[in-house]
């Protein structure tokens, strides 16, 4: 069985790994992709590359060599830098929906509204929310006393399993984390949803059918990055802590870990001609260097 998942383990981070840093290199490369839709989408994914690479090679590890145990100062690291990446993806996720809202509904404001400089500041935005966001929980999360069982029902350190460890009254904490998932999750998922409606209704009222067609395809591999993001997410932080079991945890964290990094740059690619378009071309030219 641990030959198995280990197995399964690798290959799905793998496929993570050469899917989002495959993204990143023909978003790169290609300069039809040099847009802000794009600009937005290659951090998207070395986000992702980073995001799982905090949580899956330890448990690689674990799986081949048995090497279950991880020191305090490690544990904290990997909370941090698991909250960091996640919370700066989840403002990302509410920035692209903005970039959307403005190519469909403000087509010929959207070279002044979605400059270069405009892009960096929002992704500078989303980095600095992620870092603000993970001091704050890891100083709190850190300082209480774990004076009893020292055994994680988890294969990471994430807040609210650390939190069963605690041998004192996390009442307070647990009323802070969930005020910061309602900045981190809540506040994005209804930014989303308001640009998402205002969307929509701009859509609805093209005449050109073959406009309407690219509008849905671009905005509906957003829509379910999103919802297999920020699902699981809100399930874990905003759900109380009785609502849901270890195990259940185990399995809802699976999705946002492991299988939407996988997946990101696959939906992202399918119905996208330009993605695909480049990747025509990157490969036909390393094609023709070959034979040269």
């Amino acid at each position: 069985m641990h030959l198995f998942l280990f197995s399964m383990v690798v290959v799905v981070y793998t496929l993570a790994m050469a899917g989002n840093t495959a993204m990143v290199f023909l978003i790169w490369a290609d300069a039809r992709l040099h847009t802000p839709m794009y600009f937005l989408l290659s951090q998207l994914s070395f986000l992702d590359i980073f995001f799982t690479s905090v949580t899956i090679p330890k448990m690689i590890a674990g799986f081949l060599f048995g090497w279950t145990s991880i020191s305090f100062v490690g544990c904290g690291a990997q909370m941090f830098f698991f909250m960091f990446f996640g919370a700066t993806e989840c403002l990302l996720l509410a920035l692209m929906a903005y970039d959307r809202y403005v190519a469909i509904c403000n087509p010929l404001r959207y070279p002044s509204l979605m400059s270069h400089q405009t892009c960096l500041l929002m992704v500078a935005a989303s980095w600095l929310g992620g870092s603000l966001n993970a001091s704050i929980q890891t100083a709190l999360t850190l300082q209480f006393p774990y004076c009893g069982s020292r055994k994680i029902a988890h294969f990471f350190c994430e807040v609210p399993s650390l939190l069963r460890l605690v041998c004192a009254d996390t009442a307070s904490y647990e009323h802070v984390l969930f005020v910061t998932g309602v900045v981190v999750l809540l506040l994005p998922i209804a930014f989303i949803t308001m640009s998402y409606a205002l969307i929509l209704a701009a859509v609805l009222g093209m005449h050109s059918v073959e406009g309407r067609r690219k509008a849905l395809a671009t905005c509906s591999s957003h829509l379910t990055v999103v919802n297999l993001f920020y699902g699981p997410l809100v399930y874990t932080y905003m759900l109380p802590a009785s609502y849901h079991s270890p195990g259940q945890d185990d399995v809802v964290s699976i999705f946002y870990t492991v299988l939407t990094p996988m997946l990101n740059p696959v939906i992202y690619s399918l119905r996208n001609k330009e993605v695909t378009g480049a990747m025509k071309n990157v490969i036909g030219k390393c094609g023709m260097g070959k034979i040269a």
